[in-house]
């Protein structure tokens, strides 16, 4: 095992799959074009929060596997983990930014030799592995002797090593030998089954895992807000639904974030307006889900007991029980809320420090403010309905989540 890898993108995929490979034995570079994640990496420190994976990065960093670069270095594996955005030019139009996985691919270019192995982990339009590929030989680059694979990250924040150790991954190269060499390689740290297949395949498989996630999750979002127009219980709906035998509806939220499956839909959409309609439609759903929870947190201020302006948010992040706040739309509701006037109190036992915003802990928050509204389901909120200050206040629950606290949208 003397193959050198060379892992371009140190955020929450790249950084802990360089750490696993470090501890199985490989020499690592890790690339990243932000001094400061460069050098926390090179101390054996994580620039976010995520279980296990700073012990990981001290032994790497201590035995010498492991060593972060501001540039692209010379190896025989690439691995490709930089981010691929939205292009928004309006709200009904979304395409994939695709600046980033072409500029690691081109830093590539003056390393590369023969039998040379360059994986696209990136969440990519169709056809993006093939275009890599492209790249090379549009800048006389033989690629006869060059293997292109497209193998998609299935990484849960909070879990990732774990992930990327135990679950299944697809592996879709550009021709069968590189599928075959490839999938050697994730063999070598991954304990899950890694299945062969062909780069589009593997491209769609990516799109339509996160697309299928959005519109279970639009479901869910859509049943909350039409029971909320006939004051019915959506918690109890959906936990009676969910006896049936072949249901199993998901639990509403303030609306859809995080790395993926807020973006993906939207490459599908990008390329398939015309077909691709009930994915779009989710997304349309889940971003509408935002705002009607504005709409009724402003509602109920206004119709409050005297004038409420002091209300706390409880939750910032993406999801429950992480510091993640990629396309939070707890974040987009706090801050709206706070562009319209009213005074907020936001409490996150997982973010110390944000940018404009007043950050409290859960008492003070209850002792000091009007109006309660849970946005995200923490660990530490989940008891907050039996907090002995939280009867005198008016407390909404938009999470679904906390099935032991009030319904969502009552006071």
């Amino acid at each position: 095992m003397n193959k050198k890898v060379c892992v371009i993108g140190l955020g929450y995929v790249g950084l802990p799959t360089a750490a696993i490979l470090a501890m199985n034995l490989y020499d690592v570079i890790g690339v990243d074009l932000k001094d400061n994640v460069v050098s926390k990496a090179n101390k054996g420190e994580s620039h976010f929060s995520e279980p296990h994976l700073q012990s990981y990065l001290k032994k790497a960093v201590t035995s010498k596997k492991f060593k972060a670069f501001t540039t692209t270095q010379a190896a025989d594996i690439y691995i490709i983990c930089v981010p691929t955005p939205l292009i928004d030019h309006s709200n009904l139009i979304k395409e994939p930014n695709l600046d980033f996985v072409n500029a690691a691919a081109l830093s590539i270019i003056p390393f590369i030799k023969k039998n040379d192995i360059i994986i696209l982990e990136s969440t990519s339009p169709v056809g993006t592995t093939a275009n890599l590929e492209k790249l090379f030989r549009e800048r006389n680059i033989n690629t006869d002797d060059i293997h292109f694979a497209y193998c998609p990250e299935r990484v849960l924040p909070g879990n990732a090593i774990e992930e990327i150790i135990h679950n299944d991954r697809i592996v879709g190269g550009l021709n069968p030998l590189s599928t075959k060499l490839i999938c050697n390689f994730y063999k070598t740290f991954v304990k899950g089954n890694v299945v062969e297949t062909e780069a589009k395949v593997a491209e769609m498989c990516k799109l339509a895992e996160n697309s299928f996630r959005d519109v279970n999750i639009a479901f869910a979002n859509e049943l909350s807000m039409l029971c909320k127009q006939d004051n019915i219980n959506v918690v109890k709906v959906i936990e009676y639904a969910n006896r049936h035998p072949r249901v199993n509806i998901l639990q509403p939220s303030v609306g859809v974030g995080g790395h993926c499956i807020a973006i993906d839909p939207w490459f599908l959409v990008a390329k398939n307006p015309n077909t691709a309609k009930l994915i779009k439609s989710a997304r349309e759903v889940n971003l509408k889900k935002t705002q009607w929870v504005i709409d009724e947190i402003i509602s109920t201020a206004i119709k409050g007991p005297g004038s409420i302006n002091k209300i706390a948010c409880l939750g910032l992040t993406y999801k429950e029980n992480i510091d993640d706040l990629r396309e939070s739309p707890a974040l987009s509701v706090v801050n709206e809320l706070k562009k319209m006037g009213y005074s907020i109190t936001s409490v996150d036992p997982n973010i110390s420090k944000l940018d404009g915003l007043v950050l409290d802990d859960l008492e003070n928050a209850i002792e000091h403010c009007d109006l309660i509204v849970m946005l995200v389901a923490h660990s530490e909120f989940l008891n907050i309905n039996k907090h002995p200050k939280i009867s005198n206040k008016i407390f909404l629950n938009f999470t679904g989540k906390a099935l032991q606290a009030m319904t969502i949208g009552s006071s």
